[in-house]
């Protein structure tokens, strides 16, 4: 975020038409923060800052912009300097613009690239959304088996300005077919006469498919800690690499979308500020409206058990208190158990495991929590020891088992090939708090004799 002064005094270079000394100002600035003072300008002003740039920093500049800010400026640019944007740019970042662009602005985009790159586009967008083949890169160093390091060298400083990393190379056979890998580091410290094929890795490559869901992916990069991972297709034949750059933003939008699934929202297409009102609203309401319905069945055991209620009115002071810890307890044991399976370390085939170790936990927390409510309701409040026990047996109850269903409610959605995250704090909540007052109910007649 830039001050209103040094907004001020850009705004000023730029009305007293003094370019040469903003242009020595940009050169010396920090594409990062260049990007961030053209989405503080106003449209006219940023279209001449992104101008006065070289065409070597203009691209990458572009490319920090946030979607609204591409969208200006390739609207507002000539034919010829969309052409070179899009010349410079990656593939994948290409691809990533055209998918966010308006229809008008993606004629334009289309109508500026060759026609190779048209028919790779067309190709890339007909991959399923989420998959490795949508978020892929065609731009990676590929070698050849009888290639000898020095003439792999040669080839590396020949692409290097046209591909998205050097750091690793993917040997192909005269079919194109993945056969090994190979580092720049061991290129580098090898004999120049030696073969690639004879200092390749054969073994143990990690790749994937074209069709792999990106959250796969994702737990890949992690798991073996990858820099880029190779995308093949159903025959082995090298498609496109993946870099890490890209599984981050995959991780950030995953993660976004299970906070909102968390909170019982459907998931937002832009950020919550570029979000219509009506949007937001219907984004929410559906959830809401289902858990309200689902609410209505704690109503109806209320209902069911007000004789309850009126003989000993004082029980009614209780509910809140059972419903929220319960609920508390659930959500706790969700989302650790969400997180688990979103990192791979919990499987389905563990739930007998965790349910086991989800008891014992709960086994300690809610004689805790039990004993403690049986002191303060009796000997602090003054009720009734009956009463006292009667809350303290269903707190421990409700605690017990609101850990377990909030255990293996994310467990079953993953097998039925749902988002654990929706099993989240809210629906838990729905459930355990009829579970509550069951219980509650359930041992205030037999207790109390009621």
């Amino acid at each position: 975020m830039f001050k209103t002064d040094d907004i001020v005094k850009i705004m000023n270079f730029i009305s007293e038409k003094n370019f040469s000394d903003l242009k020595a100002i940009l050169k010396d600035m920090n594409i990062v923060h260049i990007s961030d003072l053209i989405e503080e300008l106003p449209t006219v002003e940023a279209l001449i800052v992104f101008r006065l740039l070289s065409k070597d920093i203009a691209v990458d500049v572009f490319y920090y912009l946030d979607k609204d800010y591409q969208q200006k400026i390739i609207e507002k640019i000539t034919d010829e300097e969309t052409q070179y944007l899009l010349k410079e740019s990656h593939f994948d970042d290409m691809v990533d613009l055209i998918e966010e662009m308006p229809a008008a602005v993606v004629k334009k985009v289309i109508k500026n690239t060759d026609e190779n790159r048209r028919n790779m586009i067309n190709k890339f967008l007909n991959y399923p959304d989420f998959s490795a083949g949508s978020i892929m890169t065609l731009e990676y160093v590929s070698l050849k088996e009888g290639m000898t390091v020095e003439h792999s060298i040669e080839h590396i400083k020949k692409v290097a300005k046209d591909v998205e990393t050097i750091y690793t190379a993917y040997v192909l056979n005269s079919y194109r077919k993945l056969v090994g890998i190979i580092s720049l580091r061991n290129l580098l410290i090898a004999d120049e006469k030696e073969f690639v094929k004879n200092i390749m890795t054969e073994t143990d490559i990690i790749s994937c498919k074209t069709l792999d869901d990106q959250e796969d992916i994702a737990r890949k990069f992690r798991k073996y800690d990858l820099n880029t991972i190779p995308v093949v297709d159903n025959e082995g034949l090298m498609t496109g690499v993946i870099t890490v750059d890209d599984i981050i933003d995959v991780i950030e939008e995953e993660n976004t979308e299970d906070f909102e699934k968390m909170a019982a929202i459907e998931p937002l297409n832009d950020d919550y500020l570029n979000t219509k009102t009506f949007t937001l609203a219907r984004k929410r309401i559906t959830w809401l409206i289902i858990l309200m319905v689902s609410a209505s069945l704690t109503e109806l055991v209320i209902g069911r058990s007000k004789e309850v209620l009126e003989s000993v009115a004082i029980l009614a002071s209780f509910i809140p208190m059972l419903m929220d810890t319960g609920g508390n307890s659930g959500s706790q044991a969700s989302t650790l158990i969400i997180r688990g399976l979103a990192l791979d370390e919990i499987k389905f085939q563990d739930i007998f495991k965790v349910i086991f170790k989800e008891f014992k936990v709960s086994l300690i927390v809610a004689s805790a929590l039990s004993f403690l409510n049986f002191l303060r309701i009796y000997f602090i409040s003054g009720v009734d020891i009956r009463i006292a026990f009667l809350v303290g047996i269903t707190l421990f109850l409700t605690v017990v088992i609101s850990k377990i269903i909030g255990a293996i409610l994310p467990m079953f959605a993953q097998k039925l090939k749902l988002d654990p995250a929706i099993m989240a704090a809210p629906l838990i909540t729905t459930i355990v708090d009829t579970t509550a007052l069951l219980v509650y109910f359930g041992f205030a007649k037999l207790i109390l004799n009621i």
